[in-house]
């Protein structure tokens, strides 16, 4: 399906919040989150044409991922700019534990851990293994398949389900937390 401009404001409007919060919570730089969440929408504006999707999930989809990638590509660049900072001999900057508690204790993680938990638990059994899987251990489809003795697309599936169960889950308390 030809992707119109209409349909990036839409896909702006229904995914920009989400996506900022998703490269903040890895980044832990609010311009920087910005930039990837622009970079984002940048490179789905230029590969509009080449969007072979046919429904809104999989057009959201399709975003979702070239945000991961955006996000693994910044890791890159990250990676890279420590070797060169090492290489001058510049020290990064090092925070004491109790620095380091106290920006997660204003970003709220202590509680957004908790509430992760507590929903994951809440999912049937193989969504919450296929999850763990995948998101905590990093585990390839392929191998979860495996170790679940199920087919990737049914791995894929399980994995798609428990996320949406706990974005959803976690959007009512996100609500409930700033009392809207």
């Amino acid at each position: 399906m030809p992707l119109e401009p209409d349909d990036f404001t839409r896909l702006y409007r229904r995914h920009a919040q989400g996506l900022l919060v998703f490269f903040q919570r890895r980044v832990h730089e609010p311009e920087l989150a910005a930039d990837l969440l622009a970079e984002t929408f940048e490179l789905a504006i230029r590969g509009g044409p080449d969007f072979r999707g046919s429904s809104p999930s999989e057009l959201s989809g399709w975003l979702w991922s070239i945000a991961r990638n955006v996000l693994a590509e910044q890791a890159r660049r990250t990676e890279g700019e420590r070797a060169r900072a090492a290489r001058m001999g510049r020290t990064p900057v090092t925070l004491t534990d109790r620095e380091i508690e106290r920006i997660e204790e204003l970003a709220g993680l202590a509680e957004l851990r908790e509430a992760v938990a507590q929903r994951l638990a809440e999912l049937p059994a193989e969504q919450r293994e296929a999850v763990r899987l995948r998101v905590l251990d990093d585990v390839p489809y392929v191998q979860i398949a495996g170790r679940m003795n199920t087919t990737v697309e049914v791995a894929r599936a399980r994995v798609s389900r428990g996320l949406r169960a706990l974005n959803v889950a976690l959007k009512d308390e996100h609500r409930a937390w700033r009392g809207q």
